[in-house]
């Protein structure tokens, strides 16, 4: 091996190699020689490149000498753990570390964070377009940097809710970028494209439908989550979708919220079909409210609309026309509902008020959320996290809402209703790394002892002193909403109880129950119809988990659909032991 193509262990070795050499070479080589020695400075630059604690890769000084002058496009923010010597780390992982754990650092990843900055320094000196057009290819998603010692804020989880094209998605856009959680050049990108489109008004909305489906089609799929903080919270954002081929959708993310938006458009004409029978705005503030939402925020988008202009009267009208559905669903107008006129578009009246709107005296949207009472949650109560999603990432990660109890790292649970043992390795808090978590926060949990495929959305995670119920058979109070003809015992339907989707069998009516008394009957009804309430027994076709409404409401409230509608609601009120 050519001693030249080596690194030296020691600078007196490398003169010596030099001198010997010397005397081997023509006179010409001699001559460029004595030219090299200005050099010298440089090979001593190179030696500096191990302060970032890269003494691994001695041998490929020259080499990264020559990528940092060279520095194209090609040069991207993942190069830098890989010089770091943890090629196998994902890029996000090292300063995810560095800030859980800033002492238990190896010696390769602790100045990774002075590599960094002086990567950037020296590409931006000698290129700042590469740098601008680098950053635009790969918009990072901002985390909210909390000091250790700052108290954690109150975690509360905001669906979207409303008729298709009401502006769901484009209001989430804009309030994440009132937020600053997306920047103004992300934003300009997704115009642009959005322009070459011809759907220059959808902009916004693709900070939320990430997928190029939901893109093209305009049409939320996926509940698409983001998150915003205000000076006292921190909010989590659940885009539901609001085409009624997605209502299953839908009712995953509103069981997981703790506050609805009902998004409606004031548009002439767009209102009414979302309204009328068969539009999405009553089903989902019906669903909102049996997936247990206790505080609705009516918006009424699109006020900056040719056809509205801010008029007072149309905003009168579709409140008028509200009130009285929203009432009889179950919501309380006086304390539970909260109307606020706004435009997702401009950003009229989310953020800061508007000179357009003089007759709305209120708190515009942001300061509105950001002043709601504290809500009160049971820390002490049973671990009870039902799952929302799965896949596998490094392991077999989780998605849900912790309903009740706190998760910490390392932590024994049992997931129900197969009664796997499990333990926690790691807890995302929206993709922050935490150590413990509350009930409300929305999280992701990487478990160790279960694969993905044992898993499916509606398991429920339990501590085991304390496991939740499952079963096939309960009874349960059900309100018919809608249904053409009568109901019978041998009746099927889609049961929706929490995260779970499961198919279940009316098997039998047990008696009527008044609406207006709450007097149950004596003799068992042969069937029920629409706006009746009966009390019946329900069989599934597979063991579900779940608690009685009494004990545990958020588990215990669900509804049935059919043929793509929402037929009944209803809480269970007893669960039936199998027979054998």
């Amino acid at each position: 091996m050519d001693p030249r193509d080596t690194a030296p262990d020691s600078w007196e070795q490398e003169d010596d190699v030099e001198a010997t050499i010397d005397g081997q070479l023509d006179p010409a080589f001699m001559a460029l020689n004595v030219n090299a020695k200005p050099f010298v400075p440089n090979v001593n630059a190179a030696e500096f490149v191990p302060t970032f604690s890269v003494k691994a890769h001695s041998e490929n000084l020259d080499s990264a000498v020559a990528v940092e002058k060279m520095s194209t496009m090609e040069v991207s923010e993942s190069v830098a753990p890989v010089e770091n010597g943890d090629s196998d780390m994902t890029p996000e992982e090292p300063w995810d570390q560095k800030e859980a754990e800033p002492n238990e650092e190896e010696p390769g990843g602790g100045s990774c964070g002075d590599q960094g900055p002086t990567v950037t320094a020296n590409i931006e000196e000698n290129s700042p377009e590469v740098v601008m057009e680098e950053e635009e290819e790969t918009p990072a998603p901002k985390v909210p940097l909390t000091q250790p010692d700052a108290p954690k804020k109150e975690h509360i989880n905001v669906v979207f809710i409303g008729h298709v094209d009401a502006g769901k998605s484009t209001i989430g856009g804009q309030i994440m970028y009132l937020t600053g959680m997306v920047d103004k050049r992300t934003l300009e990108k997704y115009e642009r494209e959005a322009k070459e489109k011809n759907r220059e008004t959808w902009y916004l909305s693709w900070a939320l439908d990430t997928n190029q489906e939901e893109r093209d089609k305009g049409k939320t799929v996926e509940v698409g989550r983001a998150y915003f903080e205000t000076d006292k919270k921190h909010f989590t954002i659940l885009d539901a979708p609001g085409h009624k081929s997605f209502v299953p959708n839908m009712i995953g993310g509103a069981s997981q919220a703790d506050l609805a938006v009902l998004v409606i458009s004031a548009r002439k004409g767009e209102f009414e079909t979302g309204f009328e029978k068969g539009g999405q705005t009553r089903e989902h503030a019906m669903l909102a409210k049996t997936a247990g939402v206790k505080h609705l925020i009516v918006l009424v988008n699109k006020m900056d609309d040719p056809t509205v202009n801010w008029s007072l009267e149309r905003y009168d009208e579709c409140k008028e026309k509200l009130v009285p559905f929203l009432k009889k669903v179950g919501f309380n107008p006086k304390k539970d509902i909260y109307f606020m006129p706004c435009s997702g578009l401009t950003g009229a009246n989310l953020k800061e008020p508007t000179d357009m709107c003089s007759w709305y005296t209120g708190l515009p949207f942001i300061p509105h959320l950001d002043s709601l009472p504290l809500f009160n949650r049971s820390t002490d109560g049973p671990v009870r996290l039902p799952i929302v999603d799965k896949y596998k990432d490094m392991g077999t990660v989780i998605l849900g809402k912790l309903e009740s109890g706190s998760i910490s790292k390392a932590q024994q649970l049992v997931m129900m209703p197969n009664r796997h043992v499990v333990e926690v390795l790691s807890l995302l808090t929206d993709d922050v790394e935490t150590d413990d978590a509350e009930p409300g926060e929305n999280l992701k949990l990487r478990l160790k002892g279960i694969e993905e495929e044992e898993i499916l959305p509606g398991f429920i995670l339990c501590n085991a002193e304390n496991l939740c119920h499952s079963g096939r058979t309960f009874d349960a109070q059900i309100v018919i909403i809608e249904h053409k003809s009568i109901i019978c015992p041998g009746y099927n339907a889609v049961l929706h109880i929490h995260t779970c989707i499961e198919e279940v069998q009316i098997t039998a009516l047990i008696c009527l129950v008044d609406k207006k008394t709450g007097d149950k009957s004596k003799t068992r009804p042969r069937f029920v119809k629409q706006d009746q309430v009966c009390i019946a027994r329900l069989r599934t076709a597979g063991t579900i988990c779940l608690e009685t409404f009494k004990d545990f409401p958020q588990m215990g409230r669900f509804t049935l659909r059919d043929e793509g509608k929402t037929i009944a609601i209803g809480k269970v009120l007893k669960l039936v032991a199998e027979r054998d």
